[in-house]
């Protein structure tokens, strides 16, 4: 299901309700985003939170048993503690896999960006906590002048930084961290995803990821996940560190079942 209108791509933005939960953004396309959103929701439903996964924007649909599926939106709507469906999940799913503003004009349309904030709210009345994962990485295009970045300053929540680990990584962390902050966001931290299995210098790279981020951004590594031939959830979420999650993420949450029920 696509969330798209003509006209109202840059329609005014009004101050939603809380939301309550974190922003998945990462330091490219293709760095783990998904699978990290889904191991946050499963953590956060083993600890008794209701708990809902939202891609705002999807690019790239399959066609599966008759229907058009979009990978990313049915990993979380499979990982979220709700039963939701996959236009509740995601909001709006283009056709073609590229960069959002180029699929949406293939599509002679454009994203609506009132529309996003308005299922985000939806599914928040639903929910303890929504864990959204953004497209690509901080700051990709979603119309002539706005962008993700944007879209993360609509919905008001605090950001986790997927960081795939590959060679030019430390660069592409700090660059998003600082646009991160500089949007007036707050960076919960950061998960380590390889995905470059023969990646030279991992610890390395990671150390220093550890040591900048923490100086400059106060922004601990909340997790490091290993290549993994099958990256369920479950699997992935055991290799975050759930201490630290716990002590970043409570002050942003609020008491289980709580909102759902308000």
């Amino acid at each position: 299901m696509s969330r798209l209108s003509p006209s109202t791509a840059h329609a005014p933005m009004t101050q939603p309700a809380r939301l309550h939960g974190c922003f998945v953004t990462g330091t490219d396309t293709e760095v783990g985003k998904t699978r990290i959103s889904a191991a946050l929701l499963h953590c956060l439903a083993q600890a008794g939170w209701s708990s809902a996964g939202f891609k705002p924007v999807a690019a790239g649909t399959s066609l599966i048993d008759g229907q058009c599926v979009n990978e990313d939106v049915r990993a979380l709507r499979q990982a979220s503690s709700l039963a939701l469906t996959d236009a509740e999940v995601g909001p709006c799913q283009l056709e073609t896999a590229c960069a959002p503003h180029i699929a949406a004009a293939l599509q002679n349309e454009a994203i609506d960006r009132a529309a996003l904030l308005r299922a985000a709210q939806a599914l928040a009345s639903r929910a303890d906590v929504l864990v959204i994962e953004g497209v690509g990485g901080f700051c990709v295009p979603l119309g002539p002048d706005w962008d993700t970045s944007d879209l993360a300053c609509d919905f008001q929540l605090p950001v986790v930084l997927v960081v795939g680990l590959r060679l030019g990584c430390i660069n592409h962390a700090l660059l998003t961290a600082q646009e991160v902050r500089a949007r007036g966001l707050r960076l919960l931290g950061w998960i380590g995803n390889v995905v470059d299995a023969n990646m030279p210098w991992v610890d390395e790279n990671i150390a220093c990821l550890r040591e900048r981020l923490w100086q400059q951004h106060g922004a601990p590594c909340l997790g490091l996940v290993p290549w993994l031939a099958q990256p369920t959830p479950a699997k992935v979420a055991a290799h975050l560190d759930t201490a630290a999650l716990t002590s970043v993420l409570a002050p942003v949450l609020t008491s289980p079942s709580s909102l759902a029920s308000s």
